[in-house]
């Protein structure tokens, strides 16, 4: 062949086994099934957890939140930790508790409202107990910090 005879050979995939194209594409195919199947398997196994803070809303400045971490049935989690952290309200530090036997932890939060803002909202995530089955990956209930006000 010679060298210029490649640019205008229309051959192109000639050579090609067709039965190599199709397992790949049966193989790929079926990867795909497969890593959605155990990815379903895995997501069985995960429980999304909430948080209930007591009292939901406050007042800017020092409080004391008791938050009560649960399952979806409303079963206390044990050994979690909760983190309060900055919303719309302003909260410096960042305040954590771990939860106890009967799944509460105190949290002492100083939130601040900015000048003209007469409402904000403190964050609540949390951290389940190490080796559990337990996820918190959807957003919780958040405590609301109104000027003047405070339940």
């Amino acid at each position: 062949m010679q060298p210029d005879a490649l640019h205008t050979d229309e051959r192109a995939i000639e050579g090609l086994p067709i039965r190599l194209v199709i397992a790949l594409i049966v193989g790929v195919a079926s990867l795909g099934v497969m890593m959605n199947t155990l990815g379903g398997i895995q997501a069985l196994g995960v429980t999304e957890l909430d948080v209930q803070p007591e009292p939901e809303v406050i007042a800017p400045g020092s409080t004391d939140v008791t938050v009560t971490v649960v399952g979806p049935e409303g079963d206390q989690i044990s050994n979690a930790t909760v983190v309060a952290k900055s919303g719309t309200a302003r909260l410096d530090p960042v305040a954590t508790a771990k939860t106890n036997a009967t799944g509460m932890a105190t949290l002492s939060i100083e939130p601040e409202l900015g000048n003209n803002q007469e409402e904000g909202i403190v964050k609540l995530s949390v951290k389940p107990p190490a080796g559990s089955q337990y996820a918190d990956k959807r957003e919780n209930t958040e405590i609301l910090v109104v000027r003047g006000g405070g339940a």
